[in-house]
């Protein structure tokens, strides 16, 4: 009796090879769409340490390099690093000839400290700082690096240099005799673009203010001084010992990018009290401006197909205005996602929209494309 042969069952690879070989190209794709641009802050485990270079896993976008004038300039940083660290690195490119992501620790730590100089700003935090040095117009400090300048006007009473006709090289002699001292002091302007912080010495006693906020009420309109300027608003000077925010989405009824393109510190400004709560006062400079929303009510309502400029992008889909100061959202998934909206609709061009919400007491406006 000859023995029979054992038959392995046929299985159809083909369709799991697919659904493999689709997963495989959703996963490229996936990383490729959500991989960290240029200058955008990353983090992950330290692989490999060499003589010259640090290797870091950033999975799932591939492995990080810090290497050549970027290692050198981290050289104090490196020191300290070991294999399994977690460290955080600003990415300075995409994707090299090697296929890495080129890294540099100088640059996040720069980029962190700038970011922790605004939070001491929103917190008031009060710092000890050591003087470095001193000139006519005031201390120099340093805090994490930076540079920082503290005004001779934000000193204390007990540090103001009071001499004689305000002469600026007897000032100088007296601000000389700070240096080496360590002064309390908080950040009231950060100044990225020129590397520079402002300090300022004078402090609030916290029954003195509220006694001094007592004076005040909602809807003042008050004149007032720019004394700092941070990313998110204008610090206004309302009286010695008391300053007032006014933040970035109550300066202007447009558009404001960048507060620093608007104001410069020492400028007069009129402001109006919206808020005073937990000690601080709020203020808005646009509440004493004309609303332009108020040209539109009663005029068009959900329907009605009007002109508008593409005025800025966002991760929900591109501003349009229809005037100075009034814009609505068109959403990305109206056209399809992202990448086909700012290809439909280019900055600074007009379109015809239709509008599918409009709430002008809101300030509210959501718009979609006509073709």
């Amino acid at each position: 009796m000859s023995k029979g042969k054992i038959i392995e069952p046929i299985h159809d690879t083909s369709h799991s090879e697919a659904n493999e070989e689709n997963l495989v190209l959703k996963s490229i794709v996936d990383r490729s769409l959500n991989r960290p641009g240029v200058d955008s802050l990353i983090e992950g485990p330290v692989i490999l340490i060499e003589k010259s270079s640090v290797f870091v896993d950033l999975s799932p976008f591939g492995t990080g390099i810090i290497y050549g004038r970027e290692f050198i300039n981290a050289k104090d940083i490196i020191r300290k690093i070991s294999l399994g660290d977690t460290i955080k690195a600003k990415v300075v490119e995409v994707e090299n000839e090697d296929g890495y992501t080129e890294l540099s620790l100088k640059e996040a730590k720069q980029a962190l400290a700038w970011s922790e100089a605004e939070k001491a700003i929103r917190a008031k935090t009060v710092l000890n700082l050591e003087i470095k040095d001193a000139n006519k117009g005031g201390l120099i400090l340093e805090w994490q690096g930076i540079q920082g300048f503290l005004p001779a006007s934000q000193l204390k009473a007990e540090h103001y240099p009071r001499v004689e006709d305000s002469d600026k090289d007897k000032i100088l002699k007296e601000l000389k005799k700070l240096v080496g001292q360590k002064i309390s002091v908080m950040i009231i302007s950060t100044m990225p673009k020129e590397g520079k912080l402002i300090f300022s010495e004078k402090d609030n006693n916290p029954e003195e203010k509220k006694e001094i906020l007592s004076k005040y009420n909602i809807g003042d309109s008050l004149d007032c001084m720019v004394a700092g300027i941070v990313d998110f608003g204008v610090f206004l000077k309302l009286e010695d010992n008391l300053e007032g925010l006014v933040h970035i989405s109550e300066l202007d009824w447009g558009l404001v990018e960048d507060p620093r393109s608007m104001f410069k510190i020492g400028d007069q400004v009129k402001a109006k009290v919206i808020e005073i709560k937990d000690g601080k006062i709020s203020l808005s400079i646009k509440a004493l401006k004309e609303n332009p929303w108020k040209e539109f009510e009663g005029k068009i309502k959900k329907g009605d197909i009007i002109k508008g400029v593409v005025i800025k992008y966002n991760k929900h889909g591109a501003l349009v205005s229809i005037k100075e100061g009034v814009a609505g959202l068109v959403h990305n998934s109206t056209l399809g996602g992202e990448i086909k909206l700012r290809d439909k609709l280019e900055l600074g061009k007009n379109y015809n929209f239709q509008i599918t919400l409009f709430e002008p007491k809101e300030h509210k406006m959501t718009l979609v494309h006509l073709e």
